[in-house]
């Protein structure tokens, strides 16, 4: 659990929010996070998955409806929601949760990132890229949380760039936005921001060059502008690395433990880089 300190008022939460920079286009794409699930009802091309939640989903998520967080390893972090949801990002069976997730994202760069054999107990398995040549549109409901993605591009084993490769997957739960950047290769262009919108907590790769130099990925964490961002894909050059890359316009601080608990009231006053245990 983040700090008392860390705490903000629901008020000063919304003040934040409308002062960050959102280009005009990603405001009128996607509507306020706060109305998530009515977003996803709304949409024409939503799938709505099989798993049937618990009456009690029904209730509208409040601002103390709390997330939690665990780093797992890698790229591999698993969501709780407060519905129920297990989500593990990044599944490739390397790092696995300690029970089965309800659904897994994938991004093929390397076989630390997707798996072609997941666990059949799995049921909902998203996959980062396309199967049928086109890029991957996922806009799917499972639960109490509402998942789709943003394609951009990676590198191949060749090193040519193989086009909408990657997948940044968005899970919006309990009024916040979610965002795990996945296999990240090349700075983001305006197009790209629009489509991602707003992201409360942001999972970021840090190595350094195995996905993005740490002063191209600084930027675009910068440009997002999320409250609480979570370094992940740590192998390489040191984590203290990528942290020199900001200033003192963001906190940060290396957790006791490999969980965070965050709610749209906990998010932090100023952007924080929150360094999960694990490797």
């Amino acid at each position: 659990m983040m700090s008392r300190s860390l705490l903000l008022p629901l008020a000063a939460i919304a003040l934040v929010h409308a002062l960050w920079p959102i280009p005009a286009h990603a405001q009128d794409a996607r509507p306020p996070v706060s109305q998530c699930q009515a977003i996803a009802q709304a949409l024409p091309d939503v799938t709505f998955a099989s798993f049937k939640p618990p009456a009690a989903l029904k209730a509208q998520a409040t601002v103390n409806d709390e997330v939690e967080i665990t780093y797992v390893g890698h790229s591999t972090f698993l969501i709780e929601t407060p519905g129920g949801v297990s989500i593990a990002t990044d599944y490739s069976g390397w790092y696995a949760p300690p029970n089965v997730p309800d659904v897994v994202t994938m991004n093929k760069a390397h076989s630390s990132h997707y798996t072609l054999t997941p666990d059949p107990a799995i049921r909902h398995v998203l996959h980062g890229w396309g199967d049928d040549g086109r890029p991957a549109d996922h806009d799917v409901v499972v639960g109490d949380t509402y998942i789709r993605n943003v394609t951009t591009d990676i590198r191949s084993f060749g090193g040519a760039m193989e086009p909408d490769g990657n997948s940044i997957f968005i899970f919006e739960v309990a009024g916040l936005c979610i965002g795990h950047l996945g296999h990240l290769h090349h700075e983001l262009d305006d197009t790209d921001y629009a489509e991602i919108g707003r992201l409360d907590v942001l999972m970021v790769p840090v190595d350094g060059g195995l996905t993005m130099g740490a002063e191209s990925m600084s930027r675009v964490v910068t440009r997002l502008r999320s409250a609480l961002i979570l370094p992940m894909h740590r192998r390489g050059p040191p984590v203290t690395s990528f942290l020199q890359m900001f200033g003192d316009g963001f906190d940060k601080s290396f957790a006791q433990q490999a969980s965070v608990t965050v709610s749209l009231r906990s998010l932090p006053r100023k952007p924080l880089i929150y360094i999960l245990q694990g490797v």
